[in-house]
């Protein structure tokens, strides 16, 4: 047996209320740069289920930024380090250096991709100049008294750079090597981007005072205040079009403008939302214009993470993608193709998404969905069941893409959730089992002295396992105990019945996971051992020969029930761990995890 990566779904970028959110397109108008949890991911523009993950930061990041070759990338993140690495090939890293005691903001590349600037929120400092291979200073960035939110170099000789920051100034540099040439006082608030044009002759600042000024790319003079008035709120995002003539804005008032730089007016206006109402998720925190394109395209960011495809002279967006911002917690397939199932998964922010497997495009599950952590999915012939810590049970079409029914509370923090064949739900709490049947309460257990973890269930059984390692069997229409099975040693934490219902599978916060044979309740595989942490998840595929694990080591596994010794695995499958897996078809397998990534492998040669 085999596994390979075939694809990564990429999560989209990550917002914070309140502060901008770079993005990047490298030179050729081809890929995205954005970052996400402790990760950064590089995404195909027109074909958006292709992407590539950088994982080697060990803390969350913030920016990512194309060089101007198109070869390597420079990321930041929290712990103030700046990593430079290799887009083209395998990712490999080729420097890594810490800058400021804190958060970096942004990064700039010169026009030689020799150069980086990165600056943020630091303790000593608030930004400094470095050559890209080696790390050595080539500059002094001075002159703020406040976290720095954002930086520009001219990509031209003369070298210049500017930085805005907190502090309401902006500080224009000459260089190389960079020293402070002049502080700039036009902005009454924040400034949140400063942005040279590409031809060097201008540099436009925006930020929280709702203005936007241009200045002399060169001397760094002022030279015009541009469409005062015009945006109603903060503005966030800031990009230039290819030629220098235009630039655009994305702003908290929920529009994104086309600006003439030259005559200093709007030229085009979108806003984003429904009309005349007041939409936060809408607020606009990040642009970019992709240069190396000829069709005018431009994609702006959310709060809600979606990134909107626009072009110039178009009035509606040419789509939207849409994607999880958080940490995936669950997943379930459910078969509304003929051809291949869709994936739902649901994330620690209550956001359910609705995957179509052949286009690899996500959608989000419409209606009144969980507003808190989604702790388990599943599928079933009548729909698909989902719980979450805000203490509800919702079912939905996964074929339309929305929730169906009211939400039922479960009385308590859902822990799981199963689905006889006939179509009864079956819910564990911290504290109880609950069963409902189309959105109604029929039957609650308590439990007294222990609390379940997890639950599988098929039309004969239903397997309950609790903290103390017991496991429990149950009648699905009675709810009374008819085994209990001796306590594996281990806190049972994933459990998952064989369609055929002759094997249950059991996995443990150990690392093991041990067989069942449902017909006698005897252990026929002990084997599978490979895990270091906590089994998550356990899928089996359609014939029941084989089984798919995931677990909080980061590692998925392909387990085969005819030779309990043969398996194979995918290490570091997932950052900060694997929370879901599933198979797709006979060939293809689904994991998510904690780097709110959906990832597709193929399995070959199975035995």
């Amino acid at each position: 047996m085999s596994i390979k990566s075939e694809a990564i779904w990429a999560p989209s970028p990550s917002t914070t209320r309140g502060q901008p959110t770079p993005i990047s397109a490298d030179p050729k108008g081809e890929r995205l740069a954005y970052a996400n949890n402790k990760s950064i991911f590089l995404r195909s523009i027109d074909n958006p289920s292709a992407s590539t993950q950088y994982s080697g930061h060990t803390t969350a990041t913030t920016v990512a930024r194309f060089s101007p070759s198109g070869y390597y990338v420079a990321s930041g993140d929290v712990s103030g380090t700046v990593r430079v690495w290799d887009c083209v090939g395998e990712g490999a890293t080729k420097g890594e250096y810490h800058i400021i005691g804190g958060k970096i903001n942004d990064l700039a590349w010169d026009g030689d991709s020799a150069r980086i600037i990165a600056v943020g929120d630091g303790k000593e400092k608030y930004g400094h100049c470095i050559t890209a291979d080696s790390g050595n200073s080539v500059g002094e960035i001075s002159g703020h008294s406040s976290q720095i939110n954002s930086v520009s170099i001219r990509q031209h000789r003369p070298l210049r750079a500017m930085t805005g920051s907190d502090d309401t100034s902006l500080v224009f540099y000459h260089g190389a090597p960079f020293k402070f040439n002049t502080s700039i006082r036009k902005h009454q608030r924040f400034i949140y981007g400063v942005a040279f044009s590409p031809d060097g002759s201008s540099v436009v600042s925006v930020g929280a005072d709702k203005q936007i000024f241009l200045y002399d790319g060169k001397t760094g003079e002022p030279k015009a205040e541009v469409g005062a008035g015009e945006h109603k709120g903060s503005i966030f995002g800031l990009s230039w079009s290819k030629d220098s003539r235009k630039f655009v804005t994305s702003s908290a008032d929920q529009t994104i403008k086309i600006w003439d730089a030259e005559a200093g007016k709007s030229i085009q206006t979108w806003r984003m939302g429904e009309e005349g109402r007041v939409s936060i998720p809408d607020h606009q925190v990040g642009v970019v214009w992709p240069q190396g394109r000829s069709d005018g395209l431009i994609i702006s960011l959310n709060l809600n993470g979606d990134l909107t495809y626009l072009s110039e002279g178009e009035a509606s967006p040419r789509k939207v993608i849409h994607g999880h911002q958080k940490n995936i917690t669950a997943m379930a397939t459910s078969d509304t193709r003929e051809s291949k199932p869709t994936l739902v998964t649901g994330s620690s922010d209550g956001r359910i998404c609705n995957w179509d497997v052949p286009t690899g495009t996500g959608d989000y599950v419409d209606g009144e969905g969980h507003t808190n952590y989604v702790s388990s999915i599943v599928a079933a012939p009548r729909g698909i069941y989902s719980v979450g810590w805000d203490d509800s049970l919702r079912s939905m079409d996964a074929s339309a893409k929305v929730f169906t029914g009211s939400a039922a509370s479960t009385d308590g923090q859902p822990k799981g959730v199963a689905v006889t064949f006939d179509g009864l739900t079956v819910v564990t709490t911290h504290k109880s089992l609950q069963t409902f049947k189309d959105g109604q309460k029929q039957k609650e257990v308590q439990f007294k002295n222990t609390s379940p973890t997890t639950i599988t269930a098929d039309d004969y059984l239903v397997a309950v396992a609790c903290d103390d390692g017991s496991l429990l069997i149950l009648d699905p229409k009675t709810l009374e105990t008819k085994r209990k099975v001796d306590p594996l040693g281990s806190m049972i934490s994933a459990l998952s019945l064989s369609p055929d219902g002759r094997h249950l599978a059991a996995g443990c916060s150990n690392g093991k996971i041990s067989v069942f044979d449902t017909s006698n309740w005897e252990i026929v595989i002990s084997r599978w051992s490979s895990h270091t942490a906590r089994v998550t998840s356990i899928s089996w595929n359609k014939g029941g020969t084989h089984a798919l694990s995931g677990g909080l080591d980061t590692n998925v596994f392909v387990w085969s029930v005819k030779k309990p010794g043969m398996r194979v695995g995918k290490p570091n499958a997932h950052k900060d761990g694997v929370n879901g897996v599933a198979w797709v078809d006979d060939s293809t397998v689904a994991s998510v995890g904690g780097d709110a990534a959906v990832k597709l492998w193929k399995v070959e040669a199975l035995s």
